[in-house]
């Protein structure tokens, strides 16, 4: 197959770069900072040549976007939602404009669409979309618009020959540096991955074995479309979540920290305590209905895995944000 991916340059485009490929498929990444031969520029918003490798290609996994990774900021609220908007919508034109367009648009997007809640999981069809609930900070409504206008992008699309599908995706975990599952491992050595404002906030992740596959099989089947929940069956309290890593590193001790500290830690590394605090209790309805079977559904087999690839990887360059 031909897998073009736009924004293919960040953590979960390298993985799926790096799987494909190792598969003896062909994978076209298009950036806005190519980093290597074979890449395609772009700059996220306009139709230009580099639609060109969209006509004749099998599938486009469209991930492009301003990376969550930072300070939830007026201006970087801003630039998520314009950054993701505009790729999303010059995808499906470039689509719309092919001869021989794709026959699958994957498009990310995110569990955060979700409620923050704890009384019961998010499936796709009974999940309860958020940006309403109390107590919570008003900034937390705009990360689901954001998410809803991504989709919406894809939902408005012209391209009727083409199978469109969202990937409302947890967070994925591997051993790369610079990722999720890296800044949490440093956090759990150092005992300082205790329960944060409690732990009772759910954790949803995917294990980038499950991840990769999980986008293979959507590819495959033809009778998918719509969103698609990618996240393991077994969404754990952070408490807990943070235990289990522990325990796989050997670490006893796991500090606790209230909310006005996770929000020290948060500014100190420049990132936002909503990815600490919003309760993503979010399970893969649709996935597990058509068949699809995880290989690492709970968390603390994965996390012995990532574990395990963590300490005997060699070191790698940490993925660009694109």
């Amino acid at each position: 197959m031909k897998i073009v991916i736009p924004g293919g340059t960040g953590q979960v485009g390298t993985i799926l770069n790096r799987a494909f490929a190792e598969a003896g498929h062909e994978v076209v990444i298009v950036s806005r900072r190519p980093a290597a031969a074979g890449h395609v520029a772009w700059d996220g918003q306009t139709l230009g040549e580099w639609a060109r490798v969209i006509d004749g290609s099998d599938v486009v996994i469209n991930l492009a976007g301003r990376s969550v990774n930072c300070r939830y900021t007026k201006t970087n609220l801003t630039e998520m939602m314009r950054s993701r908007v505009r790729s999303a919508r010059v995808v499906g034109e470039a689509i719309e404009a092919a001869g021989r367009p794709p026959r699958a648009w994957l498009q990310m997007s995110t569990a955060t669409i979700y409620a923050h809640r704890f009384d019961a999981p998010n499936d796709e069809a009974t999940g309860v979309v958020g940006g309403w609930e109390t107590g919570v900070p008003g900034y937390w409504a705009y990360s689901v618009d954001i998410a809803a206008a991504w989709e919406r992008e894809l939902n408005d699309a012209r391209t009727p020959r083409t199978r469109r599908v969202a990937l409302r995706s947890a967070i994925v975990m591997s051993p790369d540096r610079g990722g999720a599952f890296d800044v949490l491992s440093r956090l759990a050595r150092l005992g300082l991955g205790g329960p944060v404002a409690g732990g009772r906030q759910y954790v949803s992740w995917i294990h980038d074995h499950d991840f990769v596959a999980a986008v293979g099989f959507l590819i495959d089947r033809d009778d998918l479309s719509g969103p698609v929940n990618l996240a393991a069956p077994g969404p754990e309290p952070q408490q807990d979540f943070m235990r289990e890593l522990r325990d796989s590193w050997g670490v006893r001790i796991g500090l606790p920290a209230t909310r006005w500290m996770a929000e020290l830690g948060a500014f100190a590394i420049r990132s936002d305590t909503e990815l600490l605090l919003k309760s993503r209790r979010v399970i893969p309805g649709r996935l597990l209905a058509a068949g699809f079977e995880f290989s690492y559904g709970d968390w603390p087999r994965a996390a012995r895995d990532l574990v395990r690839r963590a300490r005997t990887a060699a070191p790698r360059t940490p993925a660009r944000k694109d």
